[in-house]
Formats: structure tokens, C-alpha cells, sequence
């Protein structure tokens, strides 16, 4: 397992070494950071910025106009992303809620403490903790490392994670190895990484510019 010490060495090289993935920015707006990440469970980046473009085109992305929105309208924009039907659902759930509990702003829920911010998204219709932590970290700058299938993958290859750890787990060993300020990085880079370089099927382990610090180097 690596320490703090470590931990930074490998973050300095996967700086100098993977392209930063651009489909939430940092500080980007909170309901546009939440339908987007909806849009992305379980399905490609492509596919999610070809949905989410199109549901832009045909509709102002607010509480209001996706509340209001006839469903059909918002599945025929959506359906590159996969699961269109059951996208629609809770995109248009939770902007009731927004909308009608919390007048059209993300504003109120944002200024909770991070645990209570958390629980009021993930009590919300197809917010799970990862869609939570995304909205957490990129627009209100909470701290949390969002886990997703790349970042997963590649915290339990490298040994910086319980290989049979669950999300919390893996969450909360990664906040606990890297420093609060680095949380956004963290989570960038680690799904750059398995993107380029520690992929599922067929990992580039030749190649790999952290190949010191992997646990399981030469199981590929």
C-alpha cells in the first residue's frame, strides 16, 4: 500500500502523462452538472454529450423547462445515452423536486455540509452516490472522490484500494491517501489512466508510466 509520500509521486507523473477527460468541468453549473451525469451512468462520453446536446437544443436545461417537458420529447433527445426511458424518469423527478421543494436552485442543498448535501441528492430518483459525489466536487467543491468504473478498476490494480471493496471503501481510501486539495485531480487522472492506459480487457502494462507502482504488474 502506498504512502502519502508515494501517493504524490505517482500524481506528479500521471500529471505529466494522461489527458484530463472534459465532460464536467470544475465549477460548472449544478442542475446542467447533475442531468449530465445522469445522462452518463452506464454509457460512453460520447454517447452522453450526443444526449446531452440534443436535450439543449430542444429544452432550456432548468428545474422548470424539464419538469414541464413532455416525456416522449425528453426520451427522443436522450436515447443515445441508453436507458432513455428510465433517464427520463429521473430527470424529471428530481427537477420536480428542485423545482417545486427547492424554487428552481441546487443553491440551498449545495450549502449543506457535505454528509447532509449528500443524503438530500441521493434521496432523490436516480441519484446514487457517485452521480452525488460528481455534483459535489465539480460544482460546489465538497470533499469527495467520485468512484467510477475507471477510477474503481484502477485504485484496485494499483493496490491503493481493497480489491474487494465496495464504493465507500474505495472512496474513502483513496480521500485518505491523497490530500483534500488534490481530490478533483485524483479523480480526473485516475479515469484518464484507465482510459489510455489500465484498461479492462487489455491493460497497456508495456507501457503503463506507473507500472512501479502497481500491485499487480505482470498478472496481464
Amino acid at each position: 500500500m502506498l504512502d502519502t509520500i508515494h501517493a504524490k509521486d505517482l500524481l506528479n507523473i500521471l500529471r505529466q502523462t494522461v489527458t484530463v477527460p472534459s465532460l464536467v468541468k470544475a465549477k460548472s453549473e449544478p442542475f446542467e452538472t447533475l442531468i449530465v451525469t445522469i445522462l452518463s451512468q452506464n454509457t460512453a462520453d460520447k454517447n452522453t454529450n450526443t444526449a446531452f446536446t440534443r436535450l439543449k437544443q430542444c429544452f432550456p436545461i432548468t428545474p422548470k423547462a424539464l419538469t414541464e417537458a413532455d416525456p416522449a420529447l425528453i426520451e427522443n433527445c436522450i436515447k443515445p445515452a441508453g436507458l432513455y426511458r428510465g433517464k427520463t424518469c429521473a430527470i424529471q423527478a428530481t427537477s420536480k423536486i428542485i423545482h417545486n421543494k427547492y424554487g428552481g436552485s441546487m443553491d440551498t442543498i449545495l450549502a449543506l455540509s457535505f454528509e447532509e448535501a449528500r443524503k438530500t441528492l441521493t434521496d432523490m430518483p436516480g441519484v446514487g452516490p457517485k452521480t452525488a459525489d460528481v455534483v459535489l466536487l465539480f460544482s460546489a467543491q465538497k470533499p469527495t472522490i467520485p468512484v467510477d468504473t475507471h477510477v474503481n478498476r484502477v485504485s484496485k490494480r494499483l493496490g491503493i484500494a481493497p480489491k474487494i471493496g465496495d464504493y465507500e471503501t474505495v472512496r474513502l481510501s483513496l480521500q485518505k491517501l491523497f490530500e483534500e486539495n488534490d481530490y478533483l485531480l485524483v479523480h480526473q487522472l485516475l479515469i484518464g489512466h484507465g482510459r489510455q492506459f489500465c484498461k479492462a480487457q487489455k491493460p497497456l502494462c508495456n507501457i503503463c508510466p506507473i507500472i512501479n507502482y502497481c500491485e499487480t504488474r505482470g498478472v496481464f
